[in-house]
């Protein structure tokens, strides 16, 4: 019996239990916690729905709060906590899982609410208290960061002796039909937009301003995107896990229209992650005016719409994977290992779209390999550390397939 909580009602953890619960022979007993639990309550409403069987509980949890998460993991006794909430709350529930002397597993790395900066060594200064406690922590068990690193470590493992030059690539080429939306969490997503552009060459971190650099590259099925070159959080472990690395970077596909409103929005000052006083009437209809302090960035996700509202009229499909350059028995090749993943297809599935699903699966496939002992060991880990074959066989199984090319033209 594998008891499981999960904390987050998003567009992520719905894809997440609706594999979870489609592989019942795992996950045996699951709570899912929210700070809204009638977000918690919905989302096994539509698991019902489509006709799934499970007896899922429900809890409503601040993941700001490392008592009240405490408490929560200390009743219910998970064996996992999979953490699907905001960056922000990593520690938080890190702090309580080891606490409770509960193993870890998330989708993306912490960030402090106040700083638009994310990096590992927050999360990796947990690794002796992890160890100690016997307990496994997996970071960034998502699509990107996540499958990109297991990719990574497949063409390490069975392609070649040596990596010298990696491109992470990620194209989103659907349309949801609206004149501006974020595919995830919009604060999150404009936060890491908006930051300079930072890549990996000859032992040096490189900067760039913000989507400074840029090229068209082609994407199986989609055709030539305009890629911008991104700082992404799983270079900082992939160059250490794979020191023969002299070049790491991260390319996103980004039209031109989202491009326009992102520079408004910015030029507007509604990227802002400072407070703002605002005075504004009650909301209980009495006319009293009340000075309040906001968040521009925060508000604008208020207007905005939310990603999980986006899947029913979304077409078009994902691309996302690694362009590997490197040496095999003394001569250089090349490999291109990716995934294409349909909107629609992902919707008829979830009721969500391509992007949640394309880190949903992964996350429940990451916490397959730990309940199954295959990654399960006492510390702080990144996905790359451990195998990758059987992560990559049930991701394959579980509707996100991979395809490899030897040889091509990585175009970078």
């Amino acid at each position: 019996m594998s008891r499981v909580l999960m904390i987050g009602a998003g567009g992520v953890a719905t894809v997440c239990a609706f594999k979870m619960v489609q592989n019942q022979d795992v996950f045996s007993e699951l709570m899912i916690a929210s700070h809204h639990k009638d977000k918690c309550d919905k989302l096994v409403k539509a698991i019902h729905d489509k006709g799934y069987k499970m007896d899922i509980k429900t809890a409503e949890v601040d993941a700001d709060d490392v008592e009240q998460l405490k408490q929560l993991i200390g009743s219910y006794k998970p064996e996992l906590v999979i953490n699907l909430a905001l960056p922000y709350q990593d520690l938080t529930i890190m702090d309580a899982c080891l606490a409770c002397g509960v193993n870890y597993l998330d989708t993306a790395n912490y960030e402090p609410k106040d700083e638009a900066h994310f990096e590992y060594s927050w999360q990796w200064a947990y690794r002796d208290r992890f160890k100690k406690a016997g307990l496994t922590a997996i970071l960034g068990c998502g699509f990107d960061p996540g499958v990109s690193q297991v990719f990574t470590a497949y063409a390490a493992k069975h392609v070649f002796d040596e990596i010298i030059d990696l491109d992470i690539v990620d194209c989103n080429a659907g349309n949801h039909h609206k004149a501006f939306a974020t595919n995830f969490n919009p604060e999150i997503n404009i936060r890491e937009i908006t930051q300079k552009g930072l890549y990996y060459e000859n032992g040096k971190w490189i900067e760039t301003d913000p989507l400074a650099v840029h090229k068209a590259l082609t994407y199986p099925n989609i055709g030539p995107r305009e890629s911008y070159l991104m700082h992404h959080e799983e270079l900082e472990s992939l160059v250490i896990n794979f020191p023969t690395i002299r070049r790491a970077r991260f390319w996103m596909t980004f039209g031109q229209q989202y491009l326009t409103y992102l520079d408004c929005i910015q030029n507007l000052g509604m990227s802002r992650i400072d407070e703002v006083t605002y005075e504004a009437p009650l909301a209980d209809g009495s006319g009293k005016m009340v000075k309040v302090n906001i968040v521009p960035l925060q508000f604008l996700k208020a207007v905005l719409p939310n990603p999980q509202d986006l899947g029913e009229n979304y077409d078009g499909e994902t691309s996302i994977g690694c362009r590997i350059r490197g040496i095999k028995d003394g001569k250089e090749h090349t490999y291109y290992i990716y995934n294409n993943c349909k909107h629609q297809d992902a919707y008829k599935e979830t009721g969500m779209q391509g992007v949640s699903y394309t880190t949903g699966v992964p996350a429940m496939t990451g916490a397959m390999m730990f309940l199954k002992g295959i990654w399960r060991k006492p510390g702080v880990y990144n996905v790359e550390e451990f195998d990758p074959d059987p992560f990559l066989k049930v991701l394959g199984e579980q509707g996100l397939p991979w395809h490899e090319i030897h040889d091509g033209d990585l175009e970078l």
